[in-house]
């Protein structure tokens, strides 16, 4: 499928002045409950500088999951409009965040042979063709396959290997593969809403870009991003992403168990999570009473009372069962001893009170929360840690990663057709 193929086409089409050498760009966080874009200006001097948000709520997808097709196309072209206006162009291409689809990822590793010459960026192709001859999606899609580290005769650690000399070249290369009916599903309410896919990119990858430190990246930590229907997981060492992770779990959750607990509405539910709900208890929140509207609007239903920590003990009930799966997921990543000490929170999950403390108790790791930096102009309302993704998916384009997987393919003759058509389906992924 043509989803994941570079197109050849211009990424915009923009009708506003740029700085020397930038070009525009725009992301969009496809999410349970939201659908947020931002266009930026790339490539200058400096930071990426935002020229354009847009955000509309949306009732299409369930877990990440596309369920409904035309009130997620609304919503992304509602979105779209909206930043399109404030920038004043037109976008043609995004670049899209995924965190459904069970990601899941892999180390492929490969070597070549220099027999003790210095490495030229020939070598270098050679070595990323040979890694993806080694990459097996098993069936699912490659969402993306970067280089992890880079070893001279068997020794890691080299971040760019250009110029060395060395008898072997090897590379470890981190693949984030996902279930492919869910990434088509994406890219087709993307494209019906008229606007064409540059690249999928996962969202805890994204979120890890403006929300850690780089120090963080190379001392060992984990990002957990808690979206409305899916947390996901990103462990980073020695300054790559070595593993990801998804749980069908999220705020929504907290949200539906608010509103069966209390028999109100989930829209009641989810004010009352926001203004009254915490992730731990104080004394005081033993006296103060919330009046919670019922389930029927008629004037014979009475609302529920109910004090803040009958409300908290709800929320900490599902928090329990999150940070249990979270828990599992970061040993089975291999998160572990003293590398892993350090876990970042992002996602609209992150912005409940005292969660940090509770992930801190929970987890028996240090934690704070991430929100997103690296870019210029960013508007206060998307400053929180709900939007380390979408300024995430400004920094992954921006920096042009090389991607194993689905670089062009070299053609070494005029009559090698059959061989480079062959890499260019392949190029295309495994959907």
């Amino acid at each position: 499928m043509a989803i994941m193929a570079p197109p050849k086409n211009p990424l915009v089409r923009a009708v506003v002045p740029k700085g020397p050498a930038e070009r525009t760009i725009a992301v969009l966080d496809v999410g349970t409950s939201k659908v947020a874009v931002l266009i930026a200006l790339v490539g200058g001097n400096g930071e990426p500088r935002v020229i354009g948000t847009g955000q509309k709520p949306c009732a299409g997808l369930k877990r990440g999951l596309v369920i409904d097709f035309e009130r997620t196309e609304a919503a992304i072209r509602g979105a779209m409009d909206q930043a399109e206006r404030a920038a004043g162009v037109q976008i043609e291409f995004v670049h899209a965040s995924i965190s459904a689809g069970n990601l899941g990822s892999d180390v492929a590793t490969a070597e070549i042979d220099i027999a003790g010459a210095s490495i030229t960026a020939a070598d270098m192709m050679k070595l990323r063709e040979a890694g993806r001859a080694r990459i097996d999606p098993q069936g699912r899609t490659v969402v993306h396959a970067q280089p992890a580290l880079y070893a001279l005769d068997g020794q890691p650690g080299v971040e760019s290997p250009l110029g060395f000399h060395a008898d072997r070249l090897g590379m470890d290369i981190h693949v984030v593969t996902a279930d492919t009916p869910p990434l088509k599903n994406l890219d087709r309410a993307i494209k019906n809403a008229h606007v064409g896919l540059r690249s999928l990119v996962a969202s805890p990858l994204a979120a890890s870009l403006s929300a850690l430190e780089r120090e963080e990246r190379e001392l060992g930590v984990a990002l957990i991003e808690i979206g409305a229907g899916v947390t996901t997981i990103a462990v980073h060492n020695y300054g790559m992403l070595v593993g990801v992770a998804a749980i069908p779990m999220g705020g929504d959750d907290i949200t539906y168990d608010l509103a069966a607990e209390f028999a109100t509405r989930r829209s009641h539910a989810e004010r009352i999570k926001a203004l009254d709900g915490a992730a731990i208890a104080v004394p005081k929140d033993n006296h103060e009473v919330v009046e919670i509207p019922p389930m029927n609007d008629d004037s014979t239903s009475e609302p529920v009372r109910a004090t803040k920590a009958q409300i908290i003990g709800v929320i900490r009930h599902r928090l329990d069962m999150l940070f249990g799966e979270i828990a599992i997921k970061l040993d089975e990543l291999g998160f572990t001893g003293p590398q892993a000490r350090q876990l970042v929170l992002t996602g609209g999950g992150a912005e409940l009170r005292a969660i940090a403390d509770f992930a801190q108790g929970a987890l028996n790791r240090n934690v704070r929360i991430g929100r997103p930096r690296g870019l210029t102009g960013l508007p206060l309302a998307q400053s929180g840690p709900a939007f380390a993704t979408l300024a995430g998916l400004v920094l992954f384009a921006a920096a042009e990663q090389p991607d194993i997987w689905h670089m062009p393919s070299v053609q070494k003759s005029p009559g090698g057709g059959g061989k480079l058509a062959m890499m260019i389906e392949k190029l295309r992924g495994s959907m």
